[in-house]
């Protein structure tokens, strides 16, 4: 009972801070809407043109913004209050959102305007992903970070097990309209409960003055900091081919199964039961180290490798409980070290990094994985992106393993501000 009782609270210990508490319940809501959207917009694309190119392209237009404009939003981050930025983003994707499906509810949804509809969603994305990456931080501190992170992608996966079976049956019974008008609703939501934060619980955090002059700012600094540049290159290779499930997924279950949106959605479920399965685990974990890394993006690749052979969609669908679990394992640690390993006043633009890395690369492997999924086979295409991931784990096993060993989580952030303290000293 003991060892059960010291587990959990290891794993839920962010969730003693009020204002993440506050902030894990509200964006649950969001992640939730967020998958019942991604279901709709998948199937809606489908359904319009029947092409894996236009599916592919609809999201290098989501994630464009985030591929160029990526530096641009880590500045924003750097300069202003992270909470008013969490209002604005919000407002204005339920509002795209909203827009969305009353368009396809009077019929006039057209394939241009998916493609403006995800560019918008992009734009938003430009400021609200590095913005809440770093606001976990001013939340929970540093000792509690990986913890945060696990937690708050445990969250996100267990909505991606929530959001698609939701989306499946409304899809099936009264239209997937309905699904972007919830996800309008989940993003009210949030702004309710980030109004719930209180500003004097926050951890203060070193803001530039000025953006102008700034903008490859974190460019710079993360090219000149060992363990940031393998991790975000390393992720970048992974963002750009592994992480096209949105593409690869719907091919599969509707061509090679031969399956409808309900079989889609069962895709996506197992792979966010897999990832609350791995960020429970990881969220108990106190150390970091390059080891782990490197470990996790092997196993993710070769867990991809095996779902792209599966004879049948049961069992596909097994193997994509894997696939989540390592995904999560691996990106919480890369996330962990690399918030860990920044300065307080970069740390926006190193995660506008890292967004870039992750999902901005998607402009680039979204179309590429779509046209191998419909001109050769979707079986290939998702084995892409797990011999993709294993290239990135050979690639940061030669590198990351030279300089780092394992360590306690409070040993890492000793570390840390010892080297800053260095830095200091010179300037």
């Amino acid at each position: 009972m003991d060892t059960i009782r010291a587990f959990g609270e290891a794993t839920f210990a962010s969730l003693s801070i009020r204002n993440y508490r506050w902030y894990f319940i509200g964006i649950g809501f969001s992640h939730i809407g967020t998958w019942m959207q991604t279901v709709a917009l998948g199937w809606l694309v489908l359904e319009l043109t029947g092409s894996g190119t236009a599916l592919g392209t609809v999201l290098a237009f989501r994630f464009a913004p985030l591929f160029f404009g990526g530096l641009f939003g880590g500045a924003i981050v750097d300069r202003f209050d992270k909470r008013l930025l969490l209002y604005a983003t919000q407002a204005a994707a339920a509002l795209i959102a909203f827009s969305l499906g009353a368009l396809i509810f009077f019929g006039a949804i057209q394939l241009w305007m998916v493609y403006l509809a995800a560019a918008l969603f992009g734009l938003a994305d430009v400021v609200d992903r590095p913005a809440r990456q770093t606001f976990i931080h001013e939340m929970v501190g540093p000792d509690n970070l990986r913890n945060a992170v696990a937690l708050n992608s445990t969250e996100a996966n267990l909505a991606r097990t929530i959001g698609p079976l939701f989306a499946g049956v409304l899809i099936a019974s009264v239209g997937m309209v309905f699904c972007f008008l919830a996800n309008a609703l989940s993003y009210v939501v949030f702004i309710v409960f980030l109004a719930l934060i209180r500003r004097e619980e926050l951890r203060g955090e070193r803001r530039e003055e000025r953006a102008a002059g700034h903008i490859f700012a974190g460019l710079k600094y993360a090219a000149s900091v060992p363990l940031i540049r393998m991790i975000l290159l390393s992720m970048a290779v992974i963002g750009t081919f592994s992480y096209e499930f949105q593409t690869s997924l719907p091919l599969l279950a509707r061509t090679t199964f031969l399956g409808d949106a309900a079989d889609y959605a069962a895709l996506l479920s197992a792979m966010g039961a897999g990832s609350v399965a791995g960020g429970l685990f990881s969220a108990s974990r106190k150390v970091v180290g390059a080891h782990e890394f490197v470990l996790w993006a092997f196993l993710f690749g070769v867990s991809i490798c095996i779902t792209a052979a599966m004879p049948s969609l049961g069992l596909a669908v097994v193997a994509m409980g894997f696939v989540g679990f390592f995904s999560i394992c691996l990106s919480s640690i890369g996330n962990t070290m690399v918030q860990l390993e920044s300065a307080s006043h970069m740390r926006g633009r190193v995660m506008s990094l890292w967004t870039m890395a992750l999902f901005g690369s998607t402009l680039l492997g979204a179309p590429i994985i779509g046209f191998i999924g419909e001109h050769l086979s979707p079986r290939y295409a998702l084995a892409a992106g797990g011999i993709a991931a294993l290239v990135a784990a050979f690639l940061a096993n030669r590198r990351l393993r030279e300089g780092y060993t394992l360590l306690t989580i409070p040993a890492f952030i000793s570390i840390r501000r010892e080297e800053a303290a260095i830095e200091d000293a010179k300037v």
